[in-house]
């Protein structure tokens, strides 16, 4: 366990290393998001080794995607998200039903049986909506359609892929797969976050107004809300930062919105570096030394990318070509959520090291890659609408 003064030294590190990279970045018209996780490239464990992932930095970067995803909840609102309802779901499932057949195929042609393919295809599945948020707020493009589609659909992608992560590890040991069981958890995450929104957006409507009139400062109440809706959704299966999504989007129907959107800047100034440099840090460039390596990591971005690109764009459709193309786009990376899935197989010994560094190098460079395509994506879209 690491002691005081070596915490605040990698606090330090990851914090400047943050600031410097987002600043370059920005220098050549990238969103800040790529300098960070580059940044965290340069000072993990495969070059400087000047910090290595940890448990107080990775309870770190938990709390920064938490509060940044609380953010983004507080820019969107519940009418919005309706008007959208049908496009995100189209989305979120072809999002899933694509990449999930393309990496199982990419898996078993590389001498998998049917069992381990399939979960090895399960990393391809989930969308991070902590990237392609934090690329939508840098350009202030939160309000459009396609934004709210796309954080539609990462909710339905992430109650979508929490139901296939638990066939296929049920199939690795051999069980029955219990389709009763498995609906059950299914209706329980979509109730969560479909009672959660819909009931807390109404109350926050009749309260929100006489705790103005009150001059109550709802930011300490705000977060109690994102940092309870976050465990909660931990409870149901669903990531944490689907709580804090929804709870952003409670406290977005209280007349203090813009206000609380004001005082958690500095927040988010402070806590979110850390989950960017520590997805970088975690990439190890020593299992992709080979040219083999190399080309099959190649290989299977390249699924990955194309199989969201085609999953998520031929959901939007509605939106128009230009428009589907973007959300496409925007559901591309795999970020936190490939890793666990890699995690779990290689603790399972579903996989080799090998595989596992494919995977979380696959899903860190898909995270990379997005950024730079969307802001691109949406510029020339804002360009084209100003004309």
């Amino acid at each position: 366990m690491q002691h005081g003064h070596d915490i605040l030294l990698s606090l330090f590190v990851v914090f400047a290393a943050a600031q410097i990279g987002g600043r370059l970045a920005r220098a050549v018209k990238l969103p800040g998001v790529i300098g960070e996780i580059v940044a965290g490239c340069v000072v993990g464990p495969s070059l400087l080794g000047w910090v290595a992932p940890s448990e107080p930095l990775e309870m770190l970067s938990e709390i920064g995607v938490v509060l940044l995803l609380f953010a983004v909840g507080l820019e969107t609102r519940i009418d919005e998200m309706r008007r959208v309802g049908r496009s995100a779901f189209l989305v979120g499932l072809l999002g899933v039903i694509v990449p999930f057949l393309l990496g199982s195929l990419w898996a078993h042609g590389s001498g998998y049986d049917w069992a381990k393919s399939l979960f090895v295809a399960a990393a391809f599945v989930a969308t991070s909506a902590g990237i392609t948020a934090r690329v939508l707020q840098e350009l202030g493009v939160l309000q459009r359609e396609e934004s709210r589609v796309i954080l539609g659909a990462a909710v339905i992608d992430d109650i979508l892929a929490m139901l296939l992560l638990g066939i296929v590890t049920a199939l690795q040991s051999g069980e029955n797969v219990q389709i009763g069981k498995l609906a059950v958890v299914l209706a329980e995450a979509v109730g969560f976050v479909v009672v959660i929104g819909l009931f807390g957006t109404h109350l926050a409507r009749r309260t929100g107004a006489k705790l103005k009139a009150r001059k109550i400062d709802l930011l300490p109440y705000a977060l109690t809300l994102c940092l309870g809706l976050a465990f909660l959704s931990t409870q149901f299966g669903l990531a944490a930062i689907i709580g804090a999504f929804l709870a952003g989007m409670i406290a977005s129907e209280t007349p203090q919105r813009e206000k609380l959107e004001h005082d958690t800047r500095p927040l988010l100034a402070l806590m979110t570096p850390f989950f960017f440099v520590l997805t970088g840090a975690k990439i190890e460039l020593g299992e992709l030394a080979s040219p083999d390596a190399l080309l099959t990591l190649a290989l299977i971005t390249a699924i990955a990318l194309v199989s969201k690109l085609i999953g998520g764009g031929l959901g939007a459709l509605a939106l128009g070509r230009r428009g589907a193309l973007i959300v496409g786009v925007g559901m591309m990376p795999r970020g936190e959520v490939g890793v666990v899935i890699a995690s779990l197989g290689l603790a399972g010994g579903v996989f080799p090291a090998r595989t596992y560094a494919l995977i979380v190098a696959m899903s860190l460079l898909t995270s990379i890659v997005t950024p730079p395509l969307l802001a691109l994506l949406l510029r020339r879209r804002n360009d084209a609408t100003a004309r």
